[in-house]
């Protein structure tokens, strides 16, 4: 089957030089593709241009098979009815109420009034907002704009979901719940999801495939287990760093050689790496260890991360466990 939506050789400029330059990327059906950069990295305009908000400079960008580059302005009008966005601060209209807010575009549609009061009540339920209906926006959390935002989004079942930076401006626990609900929508209604974000802590979360963008170029792309786990480019190792903390950098391990004067070594944490059972063998050998840097995470269905430890016993007990070490795991010596 032929992706969702592809770009092909895309370039963008606005009389400078390119904020997008030779993109190309496809995103399946059914997935949540997360696009992650740094600010000015290209991300916004990157999304804007899959329901054609901006146009490009040259190559191609295909949504269910048809180019928009090719499409007038009706047609793409069209095109939008299938593609719902949700914003970075919100961008509710602050004179009408939540339903109210909902309901804007299905009157943009065309659709019957009856038509949209069920449509909008089955989406107040989903997002958890019916009691708050006939609320303005400025009597809501930012939490609540946000599953506003989504609802509204929504309104006219798009198949596509544009997330331009959705949850930037929320707490962390706020976040979380916003997640979750992009994570129902995608797996309750089969929405397409596109995710643009700065943190790599969202692509953890909800994504099933990611695009690492960096001066208008695509540096890396895969799953999201190949991304995390085995990252190429250093503006992606950067990035996984920020969520797994893998390795002490110069001054955190200065301090940790001070308060541990032991043999410290940081081992990869893969499900099935059977690191545990070396670790659970160290006695045997006198040595003890502790954990001093690092963690595990979860991974959609697997673990991954890192574990500094310390290793405390003779030379050759901690060699032996060292090398056990190495047998199951890739394993680095920091003195």
């Amino acid at each position: 089957m032929s992706p969702l939506i592809e770009f092909r050789g895309v370039t963008k400029s606005f009389g400078g030089p390119p904020v997008l330059d030779g993109i190309d990327l496809t995103v399946e059906a059914g997935e949540v593709f997360a696009v992650i950069g740094h600010s000015g990295a290209g991300k916004s305009t990157l999304v804007r241009l899959v329901n054609a908000l901006e146009k490009v400079t040259s190559g191609s960008v295909l949504v269910d098979g048809v180019d928009l580059t090719t499409l007038s302005e009706r047609g793409l009008r069209e095109v939008r009815l299938g593609i719902g966005m949700v914003f970075q601060q919100f961008n509710l209209l602050r004179s009408r109420t939540v339903f109210g807010n909902i309901a804007y575009p299905l009157r943009v549609a065309g659709w019957a009034k009856a038509d949209r009061e069920r449509r909008v009540t089955e989406l107040l339920h989903f997002v958890g907002l019916a009691d708050k209906a006939w609320q303005y926006p400025d009597q809501l959390s930012g939490g609540q704009k946000q599953r506003v935002g989504i609802a509204r989004a929504l309104a006219t079942n798009p198949r596509v979901l544009l997330a331009d930076e959705a949850t930037s401006a929320l707490d962390p626990e706020t976040t979380a719940e916003v997640l979750r609900l992009l994570k129902r929508v995608n797996t309750e209604f089969g929405v397409t999801i596109v995710v643009i974000t700065h943190e790599m802590e969202v692509v953890r979360e909800i994504a099933d495939r990611v695009a690492v963008l960096e001066s208008g170029r695509v540096v890396e792309h895969g799953t999201l287990h190949e991304v995390f786990t085995a990252p190429r480019e250093r503006t992606t190792k950067r990035f996984v760093e920020t969520v797994l903390r893998a390795r002490p950098d110069a001054d955190g391990l200065a301090q940790l050689r001070e308060r541990h004067p032991g043999t410290l070594v940081t081992a990869q944490v893969r499900d099935g790496s059977r690191v545990g059972a070396v670790l659970s063998d160290a006695g045997r050998h006198g040595v003890r260890f502790e954990v001093v840097h690092g963690g595990v995470k979860e991974l959609g269905a697997a673990s991954f991360g890192s574990l500094t430890l310390e290793l405390v016993g003779a030379d050759a007990g901690v060699v032996a466990v060292v090398a056990g070490l190495r047998a199951v795991t890739e394993v680095e010596e920091l003195g």
